[in-house]
């Protein structure tokens, strides 16, 4: 079976054939070193513990440029230009993956980028693909993305970030007096007496899914109905109100609201003792107080002035251990393809971790650390884990998570693009970026094309999912679609044209449209089929070219992250 699995699609015949010959590649035999950083060597010594464990070998590594084409993919979210392959291709150095890490993380020329982003992935953890789309939704994508994109240009680190999320006030849109995109994370979070905050509180923050002890004990874990409700009781003195933008008689919608803490008298209508209360399944009520999962309680009082009950609630999450192991296992996951457990965001005696010991000293360090997360990602980019090649070989045919195996990193896992990197690698591979709008009109752009993968389910939770699974209509959707279509153009002024235009000989140009693409150079039978396609076109480069750009942008190895 070819290494690049995917739905097969038979169209073009000549272009496509393309398609189907791109290979692997060569692979590189050294091993990944430590670079002479501890949290890199304990990550490779644990790790290959459970090679031994086991008894599989990794994979071989990968080629340097696939690997920087992954790296680029999950730090910056797209695909690697050809001048900054070739850059990293002339670092002769021992220490160049290093190099190029510390690059994309530190080297001021790719902060925008790197924020760009990181405000993509957390826009979608905190609010949802749909979050704010809606003409009338309660949330500003805009203010929620220009609070993050400020968190991660500034690198502010993680415990920070979850303390303002949870404890926001302030209005939620750009312009707006008193403007705070953080209040966003809640703004539409708060009905039904603030369940949803609950449950969204715990599970991306502390790794914990208890919805569904609100109604009863979980079935698997120690969490219990009465620990629900406590934690709910944080979120007793938050209102969301409507706010008014200046100069705006509209209102502008939904999207103008304030997040506010006012005096909570209680269910009891005693505001000294501000008591909520539940219902168990034998339709008892019961009573519960502003109580933290770990027992911590604080004062009962429904006064703010007196006790800010989300300020509190930050306290207790950043001095979890919860906090540090939970980030610490969605990052893994991001960087790797599964995190230490399945899902990343239910963690917990009932699913137990892969790795536990890794996990819990990668969360120490990270706390050590100061929970900067560029540190964190600087540890698992340079892990020998992620340095591996994706094709499986003898050693390690069982580890196979996609039949349910637990992970055991000895290979890099195969995965597709998300929507979003796809969108960014095309502007990248075609030149388009060099003339993008300012950042707002760049969102606008790649929001309307996001909207054709999203559904949302109207659950509860608020469930969404991306349609974005390579199936046969969405194939033809790359295949004919405008994004592709503008970038494979032929027309004056177009990527196309203009590597015609500069009259490079046709293996040059191949070549380049190959690391544009791929990050690797055509292998002779890819080179043979190609020049094949220019001799068809008798002479006319830019239609042979157009042929084997689009065939590239359409194969399984574009589309992968490998």
């Amino acid at each position: 079976m070819s290494r690049w699995q995917f739905s097969p699609v038979t169209f073009a015949p000549l272009a496509l054939g393309l398609v189907l010959v791109l290979t692997a590649g060569a692979f590189a035999a050294d091993r990944s070193e430590d670079y002479g950083i501890p949290q890199v060597a304990t990550i490779n010594e644990k790790i290959r513990l459970g090679w031994q464990d086991y008894g599989i070998s990794p994979s071989p590594e990968e080629i340097d440029t696939v690997w920087a084409r992954r790296l680029f993919l999950d730090v910056l979210g797209r695909v690697p230009s050809v001048d900054e392959l070739n850059d990293f291709a002339r670092d002769r150095s021992r220490d160049k993956k290093k190099n190029l890490v510390d690059r994309l993380l530190f080297d001021e020329k790719y902060t925008e980028e790197y924020a760009r982003n990181w405000t993509t992935v957390w826009t979608n953890v905190l609010i949802g693909r749909n979050g704010g789309t809606a003409n009338n939704s309660q949330i500003s994508r805009a203010g929620m993305q220009k609070y993050l994109r400020d968190t991660f240009a500034r690198n502010t680190h993680y415990d920070k970030m979850v303390e303002e999320l949870v404890s926001a006030t302030g209005a939620n849109t750009p312009g707006m007096p008193g403007f705070n995109g953080a209040v966003n994370f809640y703004m539409d979070k708060l009905d039904e007496d603030g369940v949803q905050a609950t449950a969204k509180t715990a599970q991306i923050f502390l790794g914990l899914q208890v919805q569904c002890t609100q109604c009863h004990n979980h079935p698997f874990n120690e969490w219990k109905q009465e620990k629900f409700w406590n934690m709910n009781a944080f979120f007793r003195q938050t209102r969301a109100m409507r706010g008014q933008m200046p100069g705006n008689a509209n209102n502008n919608g939904m999207r103008a609201m304030t997040l506010n803490n006012v005096d909570f008298m209680g269910e009891g209508r005693n505001i000294d003792n501000a008591e909520i209360y539940y219902e168990l399944r034998n339709g008892l009520l019961k009573v519960a107080y502003p109580e933290f999962l770990d027992g911590q309680k604080i004062p009962a009082n429904g006064r703010v002035a007196q006790v800010n009950r989300r300020e509190e609630l930050a306290k207790f999450i950043v001095e979890s251990e919860n906090l540090q192991e939970a980030i610490v296992n969605r990052y893994w996951g991001h960087f790797l393809g599964y995190g230490f457990t399945k899902p990343v965001d239910d963690m917990g005696p009932h699913n137990r971790p892969t790795h536990p010991e890794l996990l819990t000293y990668l969360g120490q360090e990270l706390r050590e650390n100061s929970f900067d997360l560029k540190q964190l990602i600087r540890w698992i980019a340079l892990s020998e884990a992620y340095s591996l090649s994706s094709k499986i070989t003898k050693g390690n045919s069982l580890d196979d998570p996609t039949v349910g195996e637990p992970p055991k990193f000895s290979h890099f896992y195969l995965r597709q693009m998300q929507a979003e990197q796809l969108y960014e690698s095309l502007l990248v591979a075609t030149q388009a970026h060099k003339t993008r709008g300012n950042y707002e009109e760049q969102e606008k752009k790649k929001s309307e094309w996001m909207q054709q993968f999203v559904t949302a389910f109207g659950t509860d939770e608020g469930d969404e999912a991306t349609t974005f699974n390579g199936t046969i209509p969405q194939a033809l959707m790359m295949f004919n679609g405008d994004l592709v279509m503008d970038a494979v153009s032929t027309k004056p002024g177009s990527f196309i044209y203009s590597m015609a235009a500069e009259g490079q000989d046709g293996k040059e140009a191949i070549n380049h449209l190959y690391m544009a693409t791929v990050a690797r150079r055509p292998t002779r039978k890819e080179l043979e089929a190609a020049n094949y396609l220019i001799g068809i076109h008798k002479g006319d480069t830019a239609k042979a070219l157009q042929d084997v750009f689009w065939a590239l942008l359409n194969s399984n190895e574009f589309i992968l992250n490998h």
